[in-house]
């Protein structure tokens, strides 16, 4: 799977190049140069992530090196990925996301900090976090959990706080919140189960838990745990379906 992936993304880009000659310098630099999938990704955020304290060919390195050093991380970039493009109808081909959509860029470099989260490397963590911040507009936790599979789409102003758990096939949509309430402490985030979709401008708040297959309509304001297989609205969110 992983090599066919990555071939299919190598033939896209070369279709874009002949397309758009222009960005040929760009995309042969941060893909057809590269010479794995995941150093293509490493290239492609190092691009986006540099800054005066960290140049793009130091962050390239330390993101790639994490990548190839953390047991299932590739996995669940490529099953992110494949995610995205069999639900976004407007994603067509596997190159769209790693290079123009900063929800999948995003949740990648999320996947490094989490890595280094779990190795106590937290500084390096909560930097990767505050450049993802700034960058794309995607605030996670590192220390949150996130398995692969996952859509953040668009992904503007979207928050996930440090004890949120997501399983995988789930979709977030823009503006989504999983936050706390005021200033509990401890498992205080929600858990989002597998096959969930949360849609856009959502508030989910505490540790609660939205059951398998379920719908949060958007702009609901979820407090309470929510049922598999159901949908919910309002605020407060209620069963509607």
């Amino acid at each position: 799977m992983k090599e066919n992936i990555w071939s299919d993304i190598k033939k896209e880009v070369q279709l874009r190049i002949k397309a758009e000659p222009s960005l040929s310098p760009y995309l042969n630099l941060l893909v057809l140069s590269q010479n794995s999938f995941i150093s293509a990704i490493a290239s492609i955020l190092s691009s986006k992530l540099n800054s005066d304290a960290l140049s793009s060919k130091d962050i390239k390195n330390f993101i790639l090196d994490v990548y190839k050093n953390c047991d299932g991380l590739e996995e669940s970039l490529l099953n992110d990925l494949i995610f995205f493009k069999k639900n976004d109808p407007a994603c067509k081909y596997y190159s769209t996301p790693i290079l123009f959509y900063k929800g999948y860029q995003g949740l990648a470099t999320y996947r490094a900090a989490n890595c280094l989260w779990k190795q106590e490397r937290h500084t390096m963590s909560l930097f990767l976090q505050n450049r993802a911040s700034e960058v794309f507009g995607v605030d996670i936790h590192p220390a949150a959990e996130i398995k692969g599979g996952v859509m953040i789409d668009h992904a503007t102003g979207v928050v996930i706080g440090e004890t949120a758990e997501i399983g995988s096939n789930v979709s977030i949509f823009q503006g989504v919140t999983l936050g706390g309430k005021g200033n509990e402490a401890g498992d205080r985030h929600p858990k989002i189960k597998s096959g969930a979709s949360i849609y856009a401008s959502s508030t989910l708040l505490g540790n609660i838990t939205i059951g398998e297959n379920s719908v949060v309509a958007a702009g609901s304001l979820v407090l309470k745990d929510v049922e598999p297989n159901v949908t919910v609205a309002g605020i407060p969110a209620k069963i509607i379906s």
